[in-house]
């Protein structure tokens, strides 16, 4: 597999941004450093600062991680809550670490103008419950960014421990619009964007020709653990023959079902807000 070459684009009517990007890209970016800076999350960072409502005090931003948006989202609100499920070591001004879980949040009803939750939806098993919680705590908008489409067949990992396979970067639900207005019942969409360009697809055949090879070309650079028991997700050193013609033909039946995919968008990015409210 060979990386393919970004490009880039805004569509001239609707102002979606457009930008090429591949799972094997993302899979061989050696760190979260180095994926920021990548022009694809660069073009995503920007496409949801973009959306954020204007004339709001408070925000909540679940999935704090490294606090990169945490960080940008105190140049627009006055206070800026960032959980994650371990408390957050940065600091910055008019942000405030909390530790937490999404799927319980210990905040009261409408606690914040707005919250804010971008690539967290897709790790997150209950998601269900974890956009009621969104919705219970937020006053005004919910900015939500989740792949859209995605395919979790492709970029598999199999794990060194227990033997079974994961989903990319742990990403264990997909997102179209129609699952993403079920999960947010109630809920207005104010805007929506689209960011990067994807065709990528597979079938049942290529992916179990696929795991027979033991997914040598997954994303095992992520940070995120085996869903299944935790441990470390280690890339095969090496692989005998007959895995790397499993793999091989794998990849060959995916390039030619891919030929005549229609390309749709990478991330959908919505802005949400109570029916009837300001």
């Amino acid at each position: 597999m060979r990386p393919h070459t970004a490009t880039i684009g805004i569509d001239g009517d609707s102002g979606e941004c457009w930008l090429e990007c591949t799972l094997w890209e993302r899979a061989n970016l050696p760190n979260l450093e180095t994926y920021r800076a990548s022009e694809n999350e660069k073009a995503r960072t920007a496409d949801l600062l973009r959306l954020l409502p204007k004339g709001r005090r408070s925000i909540l931003d679940i999935g704090a991680r490294d606090g990169h948006f945490s960080r940008l989202l105190a140049g627009y609100f006055d206070e800026v809550t960032a959980l994650d499920l371990e408390l957050p070591r940065f600091q910055f001004d008019r942000v405030k670490t909390v530790a937490g879980d999404a799927t319980r949040l210990e905040f009261a009803d409408g606690s914040f103008d707005c919250v804010f939750c971008a690539e967290v939806l897709e790790h997150i098993p209950d998601v269900q419950r974890a956009c009621q919680e969104i919705i219970r705590v937020a006053r005004h908008e919910i900015i939500i960014g989740v792949p859209f489409r995605q395919d979790t067949r492709i970029g598999r990992t199999t794990c060194r421990s227990c033997g079974k396979t994961n989903p990319p970067w742990g990403h264990v639900n997909t997102f179209d619009e129609a699952r993403l207005r079920w999960l947010f019942p109630g809920m207005k969409v104010l805007s929506k964007s689209f960011v990067g360009v994807s065709k990528e697809k597979t079938n049942p055949l290529s992916t179990y020709l696929m795991d027979l090879a033991g997914n040598p070309w997954g994303t095992y650079d992520q940070e995120e653990p085996c869903i299944h028991c935790g441990a470390g997700l280690i890339r095969p050193a090496a692989t005998p023959v007959w895995q790397k013609v499993c793999s091989a033909i794998a990849v060959r039946i995916k390039l030619v079902q891919e030929i005549g995919a229609q390309p749709h968008g990478n991330w959908i990015h919505l802005v949400l807000s109570r029916q009837g409210g300001d």
